[in-house]
């Protein structure tokens, strides 16, 4: 049974934490096989499958812009209206919710326009062939119809979160993933539409889950709601929102972005093959952080909600269980990747050639996965407690100041190409965790004392 937000403040940290995580990283464990039991479907087409996979990988990018200005306003309004909650000011939190939702939809007919202007031309900018491109229009085409959705279910489930409702919020994942798994075998193979019918699998899928959140929100049960009185945007509401939200848009978009430079990079070296093994490697990079997100969501609204109340204690509790549970979380990936590294790359593929070729990347690509819950830990930490300007040099940093310039540059000290941009991910994990994790400890020592003086 769902709980309100008076919890937050009151409940065995510990206890609280394991409650409200729990249903998050379901959530994003459902979450994971509901953006990859497609290209595990794709990747088992007869004959056809290896082309097709790798196809539907260069619409990765696309996804995750969608997904990135979901983050926007959902990850920026939801912590603030967590620490509104703080403060006992439920009005002002159901305002931003209310301007968040509208903003939702704006930016979803947006980029469903452009989208569906310039596809194609975006398909080869992300690294498409001749071979691959018309699976890639297939898939894209048909996923872009279902923007609304994908938006309206991943912004503002967010909010769900929040108030502390994670079972309704792990729900909602679950419940598209559950139509979406069903749904996928019957279109590409009952119904013989091969890509097409994935994307349409996806969306309808979508549909369901945007459904649910809305019902919610509109409903009873929530503890706030969407209210018409509150869907006029007003800047005071959204500037605030948009800038604690530049750091998780940024984390996902230049997912996009990075996606793009590893596909542009490896089809100069390497070919199809090696894009289609980055299909497959960005597929175990979510195996490895989407855990590590939900852990961080299940902390988030402790860390928020007494951030706003004044309690440090609390924070300080939340934030130390955070940061053990997500290592440990990171290690078990890591694990695996190193000595089971045939595993991943068989769910995805028949393709014995592709297979062996992943095989041997995986170990290079996710070689320091272990510390990426030091990262996340101390990254989303900033975020819960509204710190926006630290929380976005920290998005910006490992993926645009160290992981892309690695890409480009790496390759021309190494004889093996391919070999060097794999291992721009493990050396750019590396730095980014360092710096990452003594910028918080340093900052969030300054924080404390602040808030000690203030009581």
């Amino acid at each position: 049974m769902d709980r309100t937000s008076a919890d937050l403040g009151t409940e065995k940290v510990g206890k609280l934490l394991l409650r409200l995580a729990v249903p998050t990283i379901t959530a994003q464990i459902v979450n994971m096989l509901y953006n990859i039991v497609d290209r595990i479907y794709i990747g088992h087409i007869p004959e056809e499958g290896a082309l097709a996979l790798t196809g539907l990988g260069l619409c990765f990018p696309v996804l995750m812009l969608v997904t990135a200005f979901s983050s926007l306003v959902g990850m920026g309004g939801a912590p603030q209206a967590s620490i509104k909650m703080g403060q006992k000011d439920n009005g002002g939190a159901e305002q931003i919710l209310g301007n968040c939702f509208v903003m939702l939809l704006v930016l979803a007919a947006v980029l469903t326009v452009v989208f569906r202007i310039s596809g194609r031309e975006l398909l080869y900018l992300f690294g498409a062939s001749g071979d691959t491109i018309g699976y890639a229009l297939e898939y894209l085409d048909i996923y872009i119809l279902g923007t609304v959705s994908v938006m309206i279910s991943l912004g503002l489930n967010a909010f769900i979160t929040t108030q502390g409702f994670t079972r309704t919020s792990m729900l909602t994942v679950v419940i598209g993933a559950a139509v979406n798994i069903v749904l996928d075998p019957v279109f590409i193979f009952g119904f013989g539409m091969g890509v097409k019918g994935a994307a349409l699998a996806t969306i309808l899928a979508q549909t369901v889950s945007a459904v649910w959140v809305l019902r919610f929100l509109f409903g009873k049960q929530t503890v706030l709601k969407i209210r018409k009185s509150n869907m006029k945007v007003q800047a005071g509401i959204m500037l605030p929102v948009l800038a604690l939200g530049l750091s998780p848009f940024i984390m996902t978009s230049t997912e996009s972005l990075l996606n793009i430079c590893f596909n542009t990079s490896l089809q100069k070296y390497g070919g199809d093959l090696a894009v289609g093994t980055m299909t497959i490697l960005s597929s175990c990079m979510q195996v490895c952080s989407l855990p590590l997100q939900g852990l961080a969501q299940g902390a988030q609204p402790i860390i928020s909600y007494n951030f706003g109340a004044g309690n440090l204690g609390r924070v300080k509790e939340a934030f130390r269980l955070l940061f053990i549970s997500a290592i440990g979380a990171s290690s078990v990936m890591w694990l695996i990747a190193v000595f089971a590294p045939g595993f991943f790359p068989g769910l995805f593929s028949g393709d014995a050639e592709l297979i062996a070729y992943a095989s041997w990347a995986i170990r290079i690509y996710l070689g320091m996965a272990f510390v990426m819950g030091a990262q996340m830990s101390c990254q989303q930490t900033f975020v819960a407690i509204g710190a926006a300007k630290i929380s976005l040099f920290l998005a910006l940093f490992r993926k645009i100041i160290v992981l892309i310039p690695l890409i480009y540059l790496l390759p021309q000290f190494f004889a093996d190409k391919v070999f060097a941009v794999f291992l721009a991910e493990p050396v750019a994990d590396t730095i980014a965790a360092v710096t990452t994790t003594t910028l918080f400890f340093l900052r969030f020592r300054q924080i404390s004392r602040n808030m000690e003086g203030g009581r």
